[in-house]
């Protein structure tokens, strides 16, 4: 039985892309294993978000040298967003004379062919195609994010963050059809698997808007998806703030089937930093969209996206961001220091951070937000939520909110029962619990 093995680098989308590529080798007769000295094929599916992370991969793969020397019929492939960089990819093929196969990210579908290739006669392949062109569908998807389904409902970006590399290696933005979105939501709602269903696209808010209709939209696909009978929860990444609509935030306050947990990355809390970043949008704006989430959906939990140290920040600015934080009250800040990344606008800047100024600032920003979590988690002791039961651990279960936060409990349970849970007490900055009622109320 031949055997592969996946190294994913990245984000979600990445790390779907790979249950998609896990499909195509499954369906070739391969069997998963995690250990590359076992492999018969080696996938790199990489990300090019930062340049570290690019040095990284060609590190791995790298070392994949004297493997391969040993093992002739090793096949090894690069594909993903680093090699959709037509220069990045030569630069692989050059560098790395062992590596069969090269892809991007606009032909993933094509990898199988490319795989029976390098089987059947041992040739090599750089197929990086520049244009994006139509939505292609996939046959087989094997998942692997356990009571999680992700679904793309569209691929690209037309934003153009000046940071960001995403539109240069995934194109302009292309929305799946509602039909075979819906279609892949059925099939997940009938396994009886998933908990919880993520919809996928780099502005989910900006869905449909290629169709070129006034009908389709993003709230017109969640209500088509709202209708599927099912145990599962809807979740969708990422939200960009410019396109997060009163019609939108009304729909979700209207549904218990899509999650009340929103990302709604920021970037930063200065309007003249938003500005350089091309976000097109201010923070007064986005907090008058804080604001109505929080009154039309009073439950509502927000996690967000923060970049400190941007080209020309100020000590005002940052402090601004800080003010932005303690407003939004999240209950979840993925902070990043800037990282300069070629081929993007913001790596010209001339007002480039120290890095000292930006250790200094990232450290404050996770300790306001240590401080905000702490006082979540002992607003939660006494009251009662709903949450599954995400894994063991420690003689405990770990029992999952909406939110995600997390709360131990003991009891008679099994992975992915859903239950109600009051927080009893916090210890040590984590809540412990007690089963109210049965599983599955």
């Amino acid at each position: 039985m031949k055997k592969y093995l996946i190294e994913t680098f990245g984000c979600q989308m990445n790390i779907h892309d790979s249950e998609k590529i896990a499909g195509m080798l499954r369906s070739l007769g391969y069997t998963e294993t995690e250990k590359k000295e076992d492999a018969d094929i080696i996938v790199f599916n990489t990300c090019c978000i930062r340049e570290s992370a690019e040095l990284k991969i060609l590190s791995k793969i790298g070392d994949i040298k004297p493997l391969k020397k040993v093992k002739k019929d090793l096949i090894v492939a690069v594909c993903g967003c680093m090699s959709q960089q037509k220069k990045r990819a030569e630069y692989i093929k050059e560098k790395y004379p062992y590596v069969d196969i090269i892809i991007g990210t606009h032909n993933l579908n094509d990898l199988e062919t490319h795989i029976k290739d390098a089987i059947s006669s041992r040739k090599k392949s750089l197929d990086v195609v520049e244009s994006e062109g139509e939505v292609k569908e996939f046959d087989s998807i094997y998942r692997t994010s356990r009571f999680n389904a992700w679904v793309n409902i569209m691929y690209g970006c037309n934003n153009f963050c000046t940071y960001c590399i995403v539109p240069y290696v995934r194109g302009r933005e292309r929305s799946r059809k509602v039909e075979d979105i819906v279609r892949e939501v059925e099939e997940l709602a009938r396994s009886g698997k998933y908990k919880t269903i993520t919809l996928l696209g780099q502005n989910v808010n900006s869905y449909g808007k290629d169709f070129g209709d006034n009908k389709t939209n993003f709230v017109y696909l969640l209500s088509k998806l709202c209708q599927i009978e099912g145990d599962f929860k809807l979740k969708f990444m990422t939200s960009h703030p410019k396109d997060f609509s009163s019609e939108l935030v009304d729909f979700i306050s209207k549904t218990d089937k899509v999650s009340h947990a929103i990302h709604l990355p920021v970037q930063s809390g200065s309007d003249s930093v938003l500005k350089r970043m091309n976000r097109s949008y201010t923070i007064s704006q986005y907090k008058n969209l804080v604001t109505e989430i929080y009154r039309k959906i009073p439950d509502a939990s927000l996690t967000t996206d923060i970049i400190v140290g941007f080209p020309g920040e100020t000590e005002e600015d940052f402090e601004g961001t800080l003010d932005l934080v303690k407003f939004c009250n999240y209950t979840g800040v993925f902070g990043f220091v800037y990282s300069r990344r070629k081929g993007t606008p913001a790596d010209t800047f001339e007002d480039q951070i120290d890095a000292k100024a930006k250790k200094s600032r990232i450290t404050r920003l996770f300790a306001l937000q240590r401080e905000i979590i702490k006082k979540q988690l002992e607003n939660m002791v006494g009251k009662v939520t709903v949450a599954m039961i995400d894994e063991e651990k420690d003689g405990y279960f770990i029992a999952k909110t909406d939110n995600g936060k997390s709360i131990r409990v003991c009891g008679d349970f099994s992975l992915g029962d859903t239950t109600c849970v009051k927080a009893t007490n916090l210890k040590n900055g984590e809540l412990f619990g007690e089963q109210i009622g049965g599983k599955n109320d």
